[in-house]
């Protein structure tokens, strides 16, 4: 598929979108339940987001080069929520779907967290360690800067990542140097592995902090799919005005399952047999599964 080609998907409406998450989220429940191990939890909750950014807002080749000349680019800084990284890659069209039923198996190109090492159409960076990504994502930026490229780049990170010092000198240093091509979105669901934020180390107003360090800052509902594309059009249009661009992303882990919208506790864990019956159960088939 060409970039001209890909302007196609531009024209899907919410509903559509709304169908291919569902699909995803499917994809995301089957994949942890089948190796028994991934991080369900916040990937679910990430569905809309990630099926809005790839299936309507950015502009893409799944022709996939590095270096990504004249497109939009997507860096997942919060890499343990691979499995909805990963379908949503397969589902626009880098790599064959079937592939996803090698997610963590032995010599998969599907590791647990994303690997450039890999040569996975789509991933620009190894994203296990927590808080590296927006400092990869200012440099892309910047490339295409210097590069004059007008494209976006778009990046992902976890509330509870925003514990990690190097997130704030990267946010200190965009402002700084008036990286206004970024559009980074902080999943906002208020849990992290060893229980809620505000009990393991509480970021309080996140609003305040972004605007403190001179980004522009937005809210955003990461569950309802008209919300998310026009505060994802709302800021490209502030883009190349100075700032970098925060969007405070409101989402609930697990969306989609209603057992697993209940805290903390699918961060990591696999469904069951039955679990993933019940899961699936609640989540409508609209592509086919792998």
């Amino acid at each position: 598929m060409t970039l001209s080609e890909r302007f196609f998907n531009s024209n899907k409406s919410t509903a559509e979108l709304t169908k291919i998450a569902s699909q995803i989220r499917r994809d995301i429940v089957r994949m942890v339940h089948a190796q028994q191990s991934g991080h369900p939890g916040g990937s679910l909750g990430c569905a809309d987001f990630l099926t809005a950014l790839y299936f309507k807002v950015m502009k893409i080749d799944t022709n996939f080069s590095m270096d990504g000349i004249n497109e939009d680019l997507f860096f997942l800084s919060n890499g343990h929520i691979s499995p909805v990284f990963y379908s949503v890659l397969a589902r626009s069209g880098y790599f064959d779907v079937k592939e996803l039923a090698s997610f963590r198996k032995i010599n998969s190109r599907l590791q647990g967290h994303p690997t450039t090492h890999e040569n996975l159409p789509g991933i620009r960076i190894a994203s296990g360690s927590l808080g590296q990504g927006l400092s990869v994502a200012i440099g892309a930026a910047l490339t295409k800067k210097y590069n004059k490229d007008n494209r976006t780049i778009y990046s992902l990170h976890g509330d509870g990542e925003l514990q990690e010092g190097q997130i704030w000198e990267a946010v200190m240093f965009a402002a700084h140097n008036k990286v206004d091509n970024l559009i980074a979105t902080v999943d906002v669901n208020g849990q992290q592995i060893d229980g809620p934020l505000s009990k393991v180390l509480s970021l309080d107003s996140l609003e305040d902090k972004f605007k403190a360090f001179h980004w522009t800052v937005l809210h955003m509902d990461g569950h309802d799919m008209e919300n998310i594309v026009a505060t994802l059009d709302k800021a490209k249009s502030l883009t190349g005005q100075g700032k970098p661009i925060c969007i405070l992303m409101k989402t609930e882990m697990g969306k989609g399952v209603d057992f697993m919208e209940t805290g903390h506790e699918w961060h990591g864990i696999a469904p069951n047999d039955a679990q993933l019956e019940n899961a699936l159960g609640q989540l409508e088939m609209t592509l086919g599964d792998f």
